[in-house]
């Protein structure tokens, strides 16, 4: 009997061993493959991420070697809308602070450069800082209202940090913005307003959703510019943009070469980019931006003041 129990026991073990094996067997195949499977896709990620980067520092390359030729490109893009032209002749806005530059400076003919960021603060606003800081470059925002509580220190970095506070709309939706010059100004007074509230700014820059060559507006936009002026207040279009408006996906290597290809061309250059969420691109090509254009000669990045030449879409007349 006992005999019988040890030999039940042996077959018991060997059966146990066997399906041991088999799972193993199983097992260790399945575990290889997964594990080849995540190599590879991190591999690709990897491989994608340092081709993006070749691409990006290529473009740096092609475009710092486009900007040393005199001349550059014949074009200065426009985001689609009618091709700007300079309005000479600003008046005082009443803004505190000048750009740095003397009237000997002004003097010697030093294109200004004004990297200016619609549509923001965004969950990228203190990137973007963080890269200007690092550069000691001054920018323009033109903020829209966003009155949630982890907006609202970005507002103030924004002023605190030497950068030009501009308003772009409080809702930023066309369709009510633009429905009438009362619209335009109920949706700009309460900007303006909670701004002061916030940073202690009373803004009078501004720049019209979509430009003042949109085509979106219900009222005739000569009417809202109009409306500008009889408030003391001043409005910007751009003559570069950086093209992260008009494109889902753009290469920040595409954005620097987009933003510096024509500034040969012009003495006082209104750059548009965006300040947004999604516009991660338009971060990661800042500082290569910066560089290049700072690697320009008699050029200068400052921001929006009193004395800037105002980018115009369309006549005031």
């Amino acid at each position: 009997m006992a005999r019988m129990d040890a030999e039940q026991e042996a077959g018991e073990a060997r059966r146990r061993r066997i399906r041991l094996l088999k799972r193993l067997m199983i097992i260790v195949p399945l575990s290889t493959i997964l594990i080849l499977f995540l190599l590879c896709i991190f591999l690709g990620i990897r491989l994608h991420i340092v081709k993006k980067e070749l691409r990006d520092v290529q473009a740096r390359i092609e475009t710092m070697s486009e900007i040393s030729q005199a001349g550059g490109t014949d074009h200065v893009q426009s985001d689609g809308e009618t091709n700007p032209y300079t309005v000479s002749g600003v008046n005082e806005s009443g803004r505190s602070g000048d750009d740095g530059l003397t009237e000997e400076k002004a003097k010697e003919n030093v294109r200004k450069v004004y990297l200016t960021f619609d549509d923001g603060p965004s969950g990228n606003t203190n990137r973007i800082l963080d890269i200007l800081a690092k550069y000691d470059v001054k920018a323009t925002f033109f903020v829209v209202g966003k009155e949630e509580e982890e907006y609202r220190p970005l507002y103030k970095r924004i002023v605190e940090e030497g950068h030009t506070l501009a308003m772009h709309s409080y809702s930023h939706k066309y369709q009510e913005i633009y429905q009438s010059v009362d619209s335009f100004s109920a949706d700009l007074t309460k900007l303006q307003e909670f701004l002061y509230e916030t940073t202690g700014v009373w803004c009078r820059y501004c720049r019209f959703p979509g430009g003042s060559s949109n085509t979106v507006s219900r009222v005739d936009m000569h009417e809202l510019i109009t409306y500008l002026d009889e408030q003391d207040m001043y409005y910007f279009d751009w003559n570069i943009s950086s093209g992260d408006a008009s494109n889902s996906y753009i290469s920040s290597g595409d954005i620097i070469r987009n933003c510096t290809a024509g500034l040969y061309e012009l003495e006082e250059a209104v750059i548009l980019m965006h300040d947004a969420s999604d516009k991660n691109s338009t971060v990661e090509a800042l500082p290569g931006l910066i560089e290049t254009i700072q690697a320009m000669d008699d050029t200068k990045i400052v921001p929006i003041t009193d004395d800037t030449e105002q980018i115009h879409h369309i006549s005031n007349d």
